[in-house]
């Protein structure tokens, strides 16, 4: 065996070489691997008694991918364009083997390879979309010319990894290998090809199937269509199909060209700079200083709910989803079957679409028991409180499982703003008690609040962040305070969108303004979808003093009754309402507000910077381990454009001297509601981002 470098070896079986890549823990495309591609194949070709190559990887997969830790850093060593012309423009036949996954740049040098070879349990896929980016060695101009410009297409939109036997059935890949014997197979495939004498297959030089696509701008179209909602806002999508086109109109070299022009474009862009800070920031926010990787984490067996509404109910779904038995506990029968059938309901419904069996259905129920008697949770491991946001209705519950509850149970509650430190005081266990802030609808809402109180150990901490990852949640860290992370900004936003539409703007202003900017719906639209009596009371409505009240009071509730703070047909599509317009003048007119032209730019920055001002406070107090999580919180919770990174990184993109700059400009027109946090002046100052300040 021949070193070639530190991660690369090459070894003669017989006539046929074998390049051995081992790059821990995923052997991405770093500098070393490159350099061990070039100067590997290389001395095979140099070797007259090798006949063919075959490069494979050690560990738990192939190339998986660029290492993108080296993006936007000065280039060492060959380039991934010089490692891939030493494979493609070999004199002798070089076979990719295939296991775990070629994903990216790796499967993008399997497809410079004359041959693949794959273990059925591998995956192959170009996931680039979902950084931000575009396949930039020529994966966009190779695919689709082995696999044909549809199933390119989809593979380059959706970043879709697929199976091996797929692949084999697409053409992909060659030839499959028995599991645990890729090496073996891979050989033997080479000296098959040698002793059939085989072509040198170029994946460049194959036409035909993006020739046949030609003239049918209709593929493309299609696919516009069908990903146009999910997709919107986003620019890499767009790039990858003119990609794909450029493969089917224009010759090889003319394509790696558009190829290369939308790639330098998205990865210079702010977009791509903030999918990869998602990317990241996805990884880090599982990272609970002080808590260590060892420590002992509570078995979750058996899990209780208390009440059987619709938070209960989609809470003990993503359990029953996991496996885990579930015990639901009503104070009456009848809210209680009603909860239990809904849950079913669900299932059948998800069932009907196909996306999982009938047999799937019953397990679950299977594992899901009612109760009205709070001494059913005795046995739980962990148990969540979900019931209405009443401070004493909650401390009294606690009381009770804290006399029920077995030693070392977790006792959690679902509550979105109010003090923990207030509901573990009136147990004999506050180091037992946490926040799991689940967000609505809790079966389908990705992510968790994991809410640290005072007294809350580090076992139960860790435990939560693990049954988190377990029921496919993404998890942060926070602390107490109103509204935690989430909503405390969110409350922020809500604010100065009121404030606008008694100033001049109207609410189909503000909803314009964020939903262009690339937020699912505004917040007065919102409000329609849930439902503008959520919370309300009569004996305490003043319909003429706060707007809510009088559209409540005028039956104008939102979607379910055809009007809220818009008109809704018989499909609920919305329209501004002439009714709520003439009201919001009266109100304005009531409140002294001498109404103006208020800007989409003034809309956009009183809603989002004071966004950013209130993460910086949070930051400060400790509520938020990392900027990150902030961003992590408000992009899984609330919609917030994964391209725009979240609005701590939004801020910075923006710049954190002009966010201050505008917020002391507000403060002075508008009072301390934009009083800039210390933190905010502190890193203007000092000219440092969050990161360089410790957050």
């Amino acid at each position: 065996m021949a070193a070639i470098n530190e991660v690369t070896d090459l070894t003669n079986e017989g006539d046929i070489a074998v390049l051995t890549l081992n790059s821990p823990p995923v052997n991405a495309l770093s500098a070393n691997v490159r350099e061990g591609i070039h100067k590997g194949i290389k001395a095979a070709i140099d070797d007259a008694s090798v006949k063919a190559i075959v490069l494979i990887c050690d560990g738990r997969t192939f190339i998986a991918g660029a290492d993108i830790t080296e993006f936007g850093g000065k280039p060492k060593g060959p380039s991934l364009f010089e490692a891939q012309a030493m494979i493609e423009d070999a004199p002798k036949p070089v076979v990719a083997a295939i296991h775990g996954t070629a994903l990216g740049g790796g499967l993008e040098v399997a497809l410079t390879c004359h041959y693949r070879v794959a273990v059925p349990s591998a995956k192959c896929g170009l996931p680039e979309v979902n950084l931000g980016l575009l396949p930039g060695a020529g994966g966009t101009q190779r695919l689709p010319r082995i696999v044909g410009p549809e199933k390119a297409l989809e593979m380059v939109t959706t970043g879709q990894h697929v199976g091996a036997k797929k692949c084999h059935e697409m053409g992909l890949v060659d030839d499959m290998a028995a599991e645990g014997n890729l090496r073996a197979d891979a050989i033997a495939f080479a000296q098959k090809v040698v002793a059939e004498g085989r072509p040198l297959k170029k994946v460049r030089d194959s036409n035909e199937k993006v020739e046949a696509a030609r003239g049918k701008p209709e593929i493309f179209d299609n696919v516009r269509k069908a990903i146009a909602r999910k997709t919107r806002g986003f620019l890499a999508p767009e790039y990858n199909i003119q990609c794909i086109e450029a493969a089917v109109n224009l010759p090889f070299d003319e394509g790696i060209k558009v190829e290369q022009k939308l790639f330098l474009e998205l990865v210079t862009g702010s977009q791509s700079a903030a999918q990869r800070h998602v990317f990241f920031a996805e990884r880090q926010v599982w990272k609970i200083p002080g808590i260590e990787k060892d420590t002992p984490l509570i078995p979750i067996k058996k899990v209780g709910v208390i009440g059987a509404g619709t938070m209960g109910g989609g809470i003990s779904m993503n359990f029953l989803n996991a496996g885990i038995p579930v015990t639901i506990v009503e104070r009456d029968q009848a809210p209680l079957d009603k909860g239990l059938g809904i849950i079913r309901k669900n299932y059948e419904n998800t069932a009907a679409k196909g996306r999982i069996t009938k047999d799937d259905v019953e397990t679950r129920m299977g594992l899901l028991s009612g109760s009205t008697d709070m001494n059913a949770l005795a046995d739980c491991d962990l148990v969540i409180e979900a019931v209405f946001e009443n401070m004493d209705v909650k401390q009294d519950i606690f009381k009770q499982l804290d006399k029920i509850c077995k030693k070392g149970a977790i006792l959690a509650t679902n509550t979105s703003a109010l003090n923990i430190d207030e509901i573990a005081s009136v147990t004999s266990r506050p180091e037992a008690v946490i926040g799991l802030h689940f967000f609505s609808p809790a079966n389908v809402m990705r992510l968790l609040e994991v809410v640290r109180a005072d007294k809350t150990s580090n076992e139960v901490i860790a435990t939560s962040m693990d049954i988190a990852k377990k029921i496919g949640k993404i998890a942060a860290l926070v602390g107490v305070c109103p509204g935690f992370v989430g909503n405390r900004i969110l409350a922020q936003r809500q604010r100065e969108a009121n404030k606008l539409i008694m100033e001049g703007a109207m609410p189909w202003d503000v909803d314009r303004v964020l939903f262009d900017f690339g937020l699912p719906m505004g917040p007065f639209a919102m409000s329609d979808l849930a439902g503008l009596d959520l919370g309300w009371r009569q004996e305490t409505s003043n319909p003429d003093g706060v707007l809510r009240d009088r559209l409540v009071e005028l039956n104008r509730r939102g979607q379910k009754t055809g009007a809220g703070f818009y008109d809704y047909d018989e499909n609920r599509k919305a329209t501004p309402s002439k009714v709520v317009e003439d009201i919001i003048i009266e109100f304005s007119e009531k409140t002294q507000h001498k109404r103006r032209d208020v800007s989409d730019q003034e809309i956009l920055e009183r809603c989002l910077y004071p966004m950013i001002n209130e993460g910086f406070k949070i930051l400060e107090e400790g509520k938020a381990i990392r900027a990150s999580d902030i961003d992590i919180v408000w992009i899984n919770g609330y919609g917030f454009p994964v391209y725009q990174g979240g609005p701590m990184f939004y801020g910075q993109l923006v710049g954190f001297d002009k966010v201050l700059a505008k917020m002391q400009e507000f403060e002075k027109a508008h009072g301390p509601d934009f009083k800039p946090a210390a933190l905010l002046e502190r890193a203007v100052a000092e000219g440092k981002s969050l990161a360089q300040l410790g957050y």
